[in-house]
């Protein structure tokens, strides 16, 4: 019997923003394997089917069961929010079958099923923050060293990338977004434009429109469900929605 393995991005939460894909495999799938808030997502499309669920930080564990169960002639769909290729489970379970010598030809089928990740999701909520070049960039030092993140934020920062950062803050972490704030300050003005989206199209979402000088007030919407989006030297504030120009001025005229 021949199994197969999903990677499942299912977006940011609404099945209205979940592709046709991704429902389709959950479908097709008998066992479903996820983190325990990823697998509440998809409650409904899942029942009847065989199920495991994982704390946060089994990330090694889920990815080794969902090989097992595939190889063994299960269909299985590991489910993640977002896209599972951008900080995602993808890059776990390639890295855990090309260690054990699999082969994409002839070895276990894998499928990575894209998402809408959070910087498509939170974008579309503040109006056109990312018209431009952008950078993403994780705060989590968990598994990059904090030096690291610091080199990238700053190459982005005199790049002129409009920046959106993942895992901004936790219990544990708050230092970093801080620093990175007064990192970005020695390039950017104080009023640079700066988004904080909180659970994206789910009932908790939240969405507060700043600058970078008044960022730190706003502390208590900062998650590892949120994501923030800073400007660039050109993004500017209208209505809170925040607007990154592409260009287009500087060859039509876009007055009726």
């Amino acid at each position: 019997m021949v199994g197969k393995l999903y990677i499942v991005g299912v977006g940011p939460g609404s099945h209205d923003h979940m592709t046709f894909r991704a429902k389709q495999v959950i479908v097709e799938s008998d066992t479903i394997v996820g983190y325990d808030t990823y697998v509440g997502l998809v409650e409904d499309l899942i029942q009847g089917k065989e199920i495991h669920r994982y704390a946060m930080t089994q990330e090694v564990e889920r990815a080794k069961q969902c090989i097992e169960l595939a190889q063994s002639g299960k269909i299985v769909s590991l489910v993640s929010s977002g896209d599972p290729g951008i900080y995602g489970m993808a890059g776990l379970i390639y890295e855990t079958l090309a260690e054990a010598g699999w082969d994409p030809k002839s070895g276990l089928q894998v499928e990575v099923v894209p998402g809408v990740s959070a910087l498509n999701s939170c974008a579309s909520l503040i109006g056109s923050p990312l018209m431009t070049d952008f950078a993403v960039v994780s705060m989590s030092d968990l598994l990059v060293p904090w030096e690291i993140i610091t080199k990238r934020v700053e190459a982005a920062a005199q790049g002129d990338y409009v920046i959106v950062i993942y895992n901004p803050s936790s219990k544990k972490r708050i230092h970093q977004l801080q620093d990175t704030r007064k990192l970005l300050l020695k390039y950017r003005k104080p009023t640079t434009p700066v988004a904080i989206i909180k659970g994206a199209y789910r009932e908790s979402q939240v969405i507060v429109v700043t600058d970078l000088e008044n960022m730190e007030s706003h502390a208590d919407q900062l998650g590892m469900i949120s994501t923030v989006i800073i400007g660039n030297s050109s993004t500017y504030n209208f209505k809170d929605l925040m607007i990154n120009p592409r260009g287009y001025t500087s060859k039509y005229n876009l007055q009726t």
